[in-house]
């Protein structure tokens, strides 16, 4: 049996992170020995899981439903594959819509706007529409763009 201060050093976690992770169900409640907590062995391979589990982007509570009931016999394939599936699908919208926000900044990076006003304006009509941002890198020149803004274009 390892005393918690002997499991936060091996596993590298803080002993409140341990302590929060029992209360969560992450892992089996610790034995008592001297009123103080105790874990087997099996508790460092619990924390490797929790941590490979995390670092693919798990939320805590996926990783619960991962561990809930698995004993150390238990096949964990078909939730990881449950998982990962809806992980998956949640990765890939977060990357379209990084890629919206990377294709906007480089727009703006390429703001020739004569004023804050115009560029949201410009920003607006660009919601509107799905021509390319007036203004924001869209080839036209200072002179040419303020035409278009004294005729209402």
């Amino acid at each position: 049996m390892l005393p918690i201060g002997e499991v936060a050093r091996r596993s590298g976690l803080a002993a409140s992170a341990l302590r929060y992770y029992e209360r969560a169900g992450l892992v089996p409640r610790a034995a008592r020995a001297g009123g103080k907590r105790v874990y087997g062995e099996e508790v460092l391979e619990r924390l490797a899981l929790i941590r490979t589990a995390q670092a693919a982007g798990f939320r805590l509570a996926e990783i619960r439903t991962l561990v809930a009931g698995l004993g150390r016999r238990t096949p964990p394939g078909p939730r990881w594959q449950a998982l990962t599936a809806r992980k998956e699908a949640e990765l890939a919208a977060r990357v379209a819509e990084l890629a919206r926000a990377r294709r906007l900044l480089r727009a703006l990076a390429r703001c020739a706007c004569p004023t804050l006003d115009d560029c949201a304006r410009a920003l607006d009509l660009k919601r509107a529409s799905t021509r390319s941002f007036p203004g924001h890198g869209s080839g036209r020149s200072a002179r040419r763009r303020r035409k278009l803004r004294a005729r209402g274009e």
